[in-house]
């Protein structure tokens, strides 16, 4: 797994205190980074009869790595209201699926044409890109089979699994990630002000981090003031995400991002330090990241430490 890079020093400069008695931050993403691994390099039954190559093309992609970001987000959040994790386990993989699937269909010659994704050979230049194609459509579809057990195996309430179905449908189709999706291919043709760009990036990029924090709370059985609090959280911390990203992309280290910098300046892709600049951009990060904290010091959860952490790596991280 990825290193997030920050010492426990660093961590405490932020105004984040480490959680007496319980492993440091960067123990705690160890911890469920390697449990999120160890679950992805098994999920698909042993029983099942599918073509090995289709298997190791949607392995080959889930464990190449990465910061398994929206998993950290849905265990912390159903920790931060006392909710069961092995539950959460089940939602963390199915998040990465999604995410991984488009990951796999952005990288192909039809969309941004890349060769590399986390410093590793992208899917279609090892397995082609029909079965790249496949392999996304294997982890999108597989990603809801592994939802709708988790009523069965953890006795999750039916009706709240309903809603974190509906939830991952929504935010990953068309009014979610693939609308953001569309929207930045169309907006290479030219964006003219910066709502256009906030949209992608609330879409693209803050609506799978806001499933994944209400998947967390809805296992943990949160009450509808504490799931806004959450969408709120996701909203500002899932902006600021993708902020920092366009701002890594012009003065980020290419060996720690495991891809090539300046991409979007040399794809002619219109990001926040275009329209109001790189110093700008940074405060931006910084105004989001505290309110995201606001947000959820003030929503009255039981153990939200790791949430404000997380929002202080966030806007600190350097890949």
């Amino acid at each position: 797994m990825a290193s997030f890079g920050r010492s426990l020093s660093e961590l405490q400069l932020t105004g984040v205190k480490p959680l007496s008695n319980q492993p440091s931050f960067e123990q705690y993403i160890a911890e469920v980074g390697d449990k999120v691994t160890s679950a992805l390099s098994d999920i698909i039954p042993s029983q099942w009869d599918v073509p090995t190559t289709l298997k190791e093309s949607m392995t080959y992609s889930l464990l190449a790595g990465g910061k398994k970001l929206r998993p950290l987000l849905v265990i912390a959040a159903c920790e931060a209201l006392g909710g069961n994790k092995e539950a959460a386990l089940e939602a963390a993989c199915s998040v990465e699926m999604v995410h991984t699937y488009s990951l796999i269909h952005d990288d192909l010659p039809a969309m941004d044409n890349d060769d590399y994704r986390r410093g590793k050979l992208t899917n279609h230049k090892i397995y082609g890109e029909a079965m790249a194609i496949l392999a996304g459509d294997g982890l999108l579809t597989h990603a809801f089979y592994m939802l709708v057990k988790i009523s069965r195996k953890h006795g999750i309430p039916a009706d709240q699994v309903l809603s974190i179905v509906e939830d991952l449908s929504e935010m990953s189709g068309p009014r979610g990630m693939v609308g953001g999706q569309v929207a930045d291919m169309q907006g290479e043709q030219g964006l003219t002000d910066l709502s256009q760009l906030e949209y992608i990036h609330l879409h693209k990029t803050s609506d799978l981090i806001i499933f994944s924090l209400l998947a967390g709370g809805r296992i943990a059985g949160a009450d509808e003031a504490k799931l806004e609090a959450l969408r709120l959280f996701g909203h500002h911390i899932g902006l600021a995400f993708q902020i920092q990203d366009d701002i890594l992309d012009l003065i980020g280290d290419e060996s720690k991002l495991g891809k090539k910098v300046q991409s979007d300046v040399k794809q002619e892709k219109v990001t926040y330090p275009y329209f109001i600049g790189l110093d700008a951009s940074k405060e931006q990060v910084e105004q989001l990241t505290n309110q995201a904290k606001k947000t959820i010091s003030e929503a009255g959860f039981d153990n939200p430490q790791r949430l404000l952490e997380i929002a202080d790596y966030l806007m600190n991280r350097d890949h």
